[in-house]
């Protein structure tokens, strides 16, 4: 029996087999939602049966980061939004009455308009916009942008070198190129997930969505490269991104554990925590400083460090105990190793541990508060990595910047986050040139 069902799904000749009870089973599960009573639920639409399962079939976040990362230097970015509700995201992790302060941080440098894809009109505008675009980015899964007549094959039509930057789960090609996923699933399929955590400790997850974010910064280093091309070549191409393989990389020493020494990454000691496995090092973790959940980090990679961090801790009584003389004792000790050290950072704040550890060239650095990080950081405020704008809703803000810097092309905080259709006369008017009136119209028959 579980010969024939390794066979089933390991064999390419059931290959259709496969696809078939794929989708199969998507219709079950998205019948049986059906029968989910649901007590909680922060939106209307949360009620909606097979809402969840729609949404994360069709939607990849990764395209905000990707699009917000192109406009930050200098590109003129038009999101198209649903008429009415507007992008769901908006509603996305509230924090302030009605606002969701995580779009305003992802869309600034970005106009709005609305539109309704659905409509054969609106999609004829997405045509328009797209003889104008260099760059045409969409987070679609595979097959929906197809049946629009809006996919790459027929982008390139309207302009042949069209760059058509496609942001997906798994990429538009292979056997699970249909799948569901979101930041947190692409994780876990990429391996991350299963190399975080605490030693001995099921695996934790990072509890952030990095996927989404590193995807968008492949997706707009894919963009450059191809504006390359087409500036050597006059060619335009397609670019397609899986966000799960935009995780891969990552996972680089777990790969070699496995193909390289037989092993599988979690064993003992692995996941290390705060600790540093390879090269195993020690002193190398987060103590805990004086005041309420107040933090520093400090990192010692050889004798010659810990001869100088001993120096500058006064060279305390436990510091010159044997047990710590050389490296490999240091780790074989680290328990006790970092319990004594606590007794000295948890004398001094954060940033008294950090400054003194760092005159003496150690590797030591103040857990930060989002309030230091704004307020308090005279590094950050020296390089203007925050910045301020006037916004409609939320008045004078500040927003974190770009961690590069280019000397003659540098980032910019030109917009703030767009009001939802906030910029349709400046692309449906000054734009693409549409008549007032056939503007009336369409917004009259709710096409925007």
């Amino acid at each position: 029996m579980i010969g024939r069902v390794v066979n089933f799904f390991g064999d390419a000749a059931h290959a259709k087999a496969r696809r078939r009870l794929l989708w199969v089973t998507l219709v079950v599960v998205f019948a049986a939602d059906f029968l989910v009573h649901r007590d909680h639920g922060d939106f209307f639409w949360d009620f909606i049966p097979g809402w969840g399962a729609a949404y994360g079939f069709i939607s990849c976040v990764a395209i905000i980061f990707a699009s917000k990362l192109l406009g930050e230097f200098g590109a003129d970015v038009i999101k198209i939004e649903p008429p009415g509700t507007g992008d769901p995201l908006r509603r996305w992790r509230v924090m302030r009455g009605d606002t969701s302060l995580w779009w305003h941080v992802q869309t600034r440098n970005k106009r709005s308009v609305s539109l309704d894809l659905k409509s054969e009109e609106g999609q004829d505008i997405v045509r328009r916009l797209a003889a104008e675009a260099d760059i045409v980015v969409e987070n679609f899964s595979s097959g929906v942008l197809s049946r629009w007549g809006l996919d790459y094959g027929e982008q390139r039509k309207i302009r042949p070198d069209v760059i058509y930057l496609s942001l997906s789960g798994f990429g538009h090609s292979g056997p699970d190129q249909h799948f569901t996923t979101w930041g947190p699933t692409a994780q876990a399929l990429s391996g991350l997930t299963y190399m975080s955590g605490l030693p001995g400790e099921d695996p934790a997850g990072w509890g952030f969505s990095y996927m989404d974010h590193t995807a968008g910064y492949y997706g707009a280093m894919a963009c450059m490269m191809a504006l390359h091309h087409r500036n050597k070549t006059g060619e335009g191409q397609w670019l397609d991104l899986s966000q799960v393989e935009s995780g891969i990389p990552l996972t680089g020493t777990a790969i070699l554990e496995k193909t390289v020494n037989g092993r599988q990454y979690r064993q003992k000691g692995n996941p290390p925590g705060n600790r540093s496995p390879n090269p195993a090092v020690a002193p190398h973790n987060t103590y805990r400083c004086k005041g309420d959940d107040r933090w520093c980090v400090i990192s010692i990679f050889d004798d010659q460090q810990w001869a100088a961090f001993v120096d500058a801790l006064g060279k305390p009584d436990w510091a010159t105990a044997t047990r710590f003389a050389t490296n490999e004792s240091r780790v074989q000790h680290q328990d006790d190793l970092d319990t004594l050290i606590e007794t000295w950072t948890t004398e001094r704040t954060p940033h008294e541990a950090m400054h003194t550890l760092q005159a003496a060239g150690i590797a030591a650095g103040a857990v930060q508060t989002p309030k230091e990080k704004v307020d308090e950081d005279p590094q950050l405020r020296h390089r203007d990595f925050i910045r301020e704008t006037e916004h409609a809703e939320m008045g004078n803000t500040r927003f974190e910047g770009q961690p590069v810097s280019l000397s003659k092309s540098p980032w910019e905080l030109r917009l703030p986050s767009p009001l939802l259709g906030e910029h349709a006369d400046y692309v449906y008017h000054q734009l693409l040139g549409t008549p007032d009136e056939e503007i009336a119209r369409m917004a009259e028959e709710a096409v925007f």
